[in-house]
């Protein structure tokens, strides 16, 4: 994978989880490439600092505070789109909550639906409302957030390697569906990154040894280029290449 920025004048990017982290530094960067970001999260201030940082570099961007358990919500947002702008060039499905470390058999109910509402749900309603938008553009660029936890299936890991995984399926079915025309959906592994999630995840880790989310953005942003050909794999960060899926042997 090249590591050439591409050019993404008169591009439009949808990115969730954009207050913070990756999604935070990924949609900076689709900016600074040109496109005009739509940011989407449930917290304002940071989505307000984003649009800041945008437009002091020239940037453009357009906030839509939401929290991706409104359903209704992220339907909305398709309509939104295709009323402005007719299309969409670019999607980046980022937002997501780890839930607990734990035994699968001490996890309360509550936690494990929200992590699939959220994760996986959510992520669904996200893909059905820009699918048409996506379909609509000449080179639809999709971006699906995953996670290593999706392979290792760690112990404690349960919920949130569930999610992580139904989220790689839904992104290969969507993949094969639309393998013959210019949509390319991929999914990123970024790797343990120095975030409030991984803070969460593992409290005793010295942040300063994980890359910054700055880092990882810089490496998932060729994956909107329209020239990337590659469609229905998983983007390994660490490693700066794609893998291919293999059936278990």
């Amino acid at each position: 994978m090249t590591d050439t920025k591409p050019d993404l004048k008169g591009r439009l990017a949808l990115v969730t989880g954009a207050s913070r982290g990756i999604g935070y530094f990924l949609a900076k960067e689709l900016a600074a490439c040109g496109a005009h970001v739509i940011a989407v999260a449930r917290t304002v201030g940071g989505l307000e600092e984003l649009d800041d940082e945008i437009k002091t570099a020239g940037g453009e961007a357009t906030l839509v505070p939401l929290d991706l358990t409104d359903m209704a919500g992220i339907d909305r947002i398709g309509g939104a789109i295709h009323e402005r702008w007719g299309k969409l060039d670019i999607m980046v499905a980022n937002a997501g909550i780890l839930g607990v470390i734990a035994p699968l058999g001490h996890v309360e109910a509550k936690v494990f639906e929200k992590v699939m509402n959220i994760n996986v749900t959510g992520t669904w309603r996200l893909i059905r409302t820009v699918d048409p938008l996506l379909r609509a553009s000449d080179a639809g660029r999709a971006i699906v957030m995953s996670s290593g936890a999706a392979h290792s299936a760690r112990a404690f890991w349960g919920p949130y390697a569930a999610s992580k995984a139904a989220v790689e399926a839904m992104a290969r079915s969507w993949a094969d569906e639309t393998k013959n025309m210019p949509l390319r959906v991929n999914s990123v592994n970024p790797g343990a990154t120095r975030t409030a999630m991984r803070a969460q995840a593992m409290p005793g880790e010295d942040p300063e040894t994980l890359p910054h989310p700055s880092e990882v953005a810089a490496k998932i942003l060729p994956l909107a280029s329209p020239e990337l050909t590659e469609t229905g794999l998983i983007f390994d960060v660490k490693k700066n290449h794609f893998t291919r899926y293999q059936m278990p042997q």
